[in-house]
């Protein structure tokens, strides 16, 4: 190959790789506790590629979502990994609850240009690091219906606390809505967390679970009549995996904990393991000058499945140029059920998928990926299992302990939270920031 980009190509090409004994160790360890090794493979792997998620990674969980906060030290590290690092979220950049304001409050004017790069509402909202939005292959009608959402789960939220709270005042239910209904531009979002703790009754939570159930299917019949039937789907967090037509399945509440607390209605295609793709055509498109996937490529033209994602990637991504994709993420699940007398186990989480394929592209493309593992289970929220540590070693993960075929394998875990994570990130920011 020739042209203003053979100098690069070269440099980058898997004939000339060696990897580091640090990137081989960990893309085949389990729940591996080396954040020395981790810190490395980020300070001195110039062929990188960080897909991070958000909540529970880089700051706390918190029942209310207008309360999160993110350490200045994290943000003004990002930076240092410029063209090396996205963020992929459920969340979104803007509103009243996006990323962005976090950032403000966090750096006051020093915020300009340190707004998180990446891809929120699931992979459909696009954002540089001086919050430059985009909104690539949605229409307006999506996001005018999209916008008329948040009224209506008000409502329902209303109702049913006038009926089951009564004995909170107004003033109280109307915070409590406030704090539940999330205005997002392309993601609406019914956050339970507040009225999860308000009801102390998992049973009566259970029927408040399947309410947002029957609003977001009335919402997609809605869609329909207004000729955008396939413009919407509902994404429960955490969940319990997929079924067999592909819809997720709800995480319903017991006596050990809320389970499923969000209800997203979302733009279809908004999936996080369509976002990988997304953001690999932008990291390509700094090496190669053009996208290899199409200039229009968004998360709403990838495949549905994820072996259909793999088979495009290994399609039309030049091997020589693919990085080493670290994923982190924090939500991942596995529930033993019993199904017509047999025990299956039902994985899901909202991270899950966007890790797997992190990980299925590593196998396929011979590179050394890593999955990270951030345990939010300390934070207000208690829906995640923690990680079982015994004599310094993590004796199980975040899924069932039982559940011994889970494909998707956690390379490094963090049992210390977002506050362990971000430490080992900004020193790699740093040692990455003096080198040559």
């Amino acid at each position: 190959m020739s042209g203003p980009y053979a100098a690069s190509i070269r440099v980058y090409s898997l004939r000339d790789l060696r990897l580091s004994p640090t990137m081989t160790h960990l893309s085949q360890q389990r729940l591996s506790l080396d954040h020395g090794a981790f810190t490395d493979l980020l300070a001195t792997t110039e062929n990188l590629l960080v897909i991070q998620d958000l909540d529970g990674v880089c700051m706390g969980l918190v029942k209310d979502p207008l309360t999160r906060q993110m350490t200045p030290k994290y943000i003004e590290a990002v930076p240092n990994f410029d063209g090396h690092f996205y963020v992929l979220t459920n969340g979104e950049h803007v509103g009243q609850r996006g990323v962005n304001g976090i950032v403000e409050r966090a750096m006051g004017d020093r915020a300009k240009g340190l707004y998180l790069p990446g891809l929120a509402a699931g992979g459909v909202l696009w954002q540089d690091r001086h919050g430059a939005l985009s909104h690539p292959g949605v229409s307006e009608a999506e996001l005018a219906f999209l916008q008329a959402v948040p009224e209506k789960m008000t409502a329902a939220l209303q109702a049913f606390l006038d009926v089951h709270c009564r004995n909170l005042s107004e003033t109280e239910r109307t915070a409590c809505i406030q704090s539940t209904v999330l205005n997002n531009v392309a993601s609406p979002t019914a956050n339970l967390n507040t009225v999860y703790e308000l009801l102390q009754d998992a049973a009566l939570y259970r029927q408040l679970q399947q309410r947002m159930v029957a609003l977001t299917d009335e919402l997609l019949q809605d869609a329909v009549s207004q000729r955008l039937d396939s413009s919407f789907f509902v994404h429960y967090a955490p969940n319990l995996g997929r079924d067999d037509s592909g819809q997720e399945v709800i995480w319903c509440a017991d006596e050990t904990g809320s389970g499923t607390t969000d209800f997203q209605f979302m733009l279809r295609g908004a999936i996080k393991e369509a976002g990988v793709l997304a953001l690999l055509n932008r990291y390509y498109l700094d090496k190669l000058g053009h996208h290899p996937l199409g200039v229009g490529f968004s998360a709403r033209e990838a495949p549905r499945t994820m072996a259909n994602m793999l088979a495009l990637a290994k399609q039309d991504l030049d091997p020589a140029l693919m990085p080493t994709i670290v994923g982190v993420g924090d939500t991942v699940t596995s529930q033993a059920v019993e199904e017509d007398g047999q025990t299956v186990f039902k994985r899901g989480g909202s991270d899950r998928n966007f890790l797997q394929l992190i990980q299925d592209l590593g196998q396929a493309f011979n590179t050394p990926n890593v999955v990270a593992y951030v345990d939010s289970s300390g934070g207000e929220l208690k829906n995640r299992r923690p990680l079982s540590i015994e004599l310094g070693q993590v004796a199980s993960g975040p899924g069932d302990p039982a559940d011994a075929h889970d494909p998707l394998t956690l390379n490094v875990v963090f049992p210390g939270g977002h506050a362990q994570y971000v430490s080992a990130f900004c020193s790699a920011a740093g040692r990455r920031l003096k080198r040559p």
